[in-house]
């Protein structure tokens, strides 16, 4: 199926690009009948007084050419791989400076042993309790892994704000805190949750630009 829908992409947009070269249309005889010269004085007055006319032409040019020659399904992949390579980088380096104020906060009061213990407890304690509370009252449906949740949706059951960017924010800062508070748990799991809602707000962004089968 995907073969034959690039295939048939592919012959569409060039047919396009050929008509739209010749500058006309072809009446029932098969013959071309061209533009008037008013019409193309219209367009052309039309096309100087838009200062981003240029822009927009060069755009849906190369729209069209990645279109043709890539297909929307792999820029979709290309996108969500990028996305998803930012977006662990980003709570990887959160969870790294969570981990190193903690060290930073027991250093510096190594004239106490007392504080140093209060410190070391409280500083975990505090972040789990932010993670747990800041996931709760944003997007309660952010909870857990995800894993289940995501077979239940493939499945066809339809749960309602899973897969929404208040749910996103919600998962990334409760995972990042949870992950930086020192608790011996993994990203694997809840990642996917989090892939399923970039690929479900990406899909979005894919509609508005490109339409096609991500209406």
């Amino acid at each position: 199926m995907y073969g034959r829908y690039t295939q048939e992409l592919g012959v569409y947009a060039k047919e396009e690009a050929a008509r739209l070269r010749d500058g006309g249309v072809r009446d029932g005889g098969g013959l071309r009948r061209n533009k008037s010269v008013r019409s193309r004085t219209v367009d052309l007055l039309e096309y100087e007084k838009d200062p981003c006319a240029k822009c927009q032409l060069c755009a849906s040019r190369c729209q069209k050419f990645l279109i043709s020659r890539v297909g929307e399904d792999w820029i979709f992949l290309i996108l969500l791989g990028l996305l998803m390579a930012l977006v662990s980088w980003v709570m990887d380096y959160a969870i790294a400076f969570c981990q190193e104020a903690q060290k930073w906060m027991y250093g510096g009061l190594d004239s106490n042993m007392l504080l140093q213990y209060i410190a070391w407890v409280s500083y975990p304690v505090v972040l789990i309790t932010f993670s747990a509370g800041f996931t709760q009252i944003l997007a309660p449906q952010a909870v857990g892994s995800g894993i289940p949740e995501m077979k239940t949706i493939l499945r066809g059951v339809v749960l309602k704000e899973y897969l929404t960017f208040k749910t996103f924010v919600a998962k990334v800062i409760g995972l990042t805190c949870a992950l930086g508070s020192g608790m011996p748990l993994g990203k694997e799991g809840p990642f996917v949750h989090v892939a399923s809602l970039c690929a479900a707000l990406l899909s979005k962004f894919m509609a508005a630009v490109f339409g096609g089968i991500y209406m």
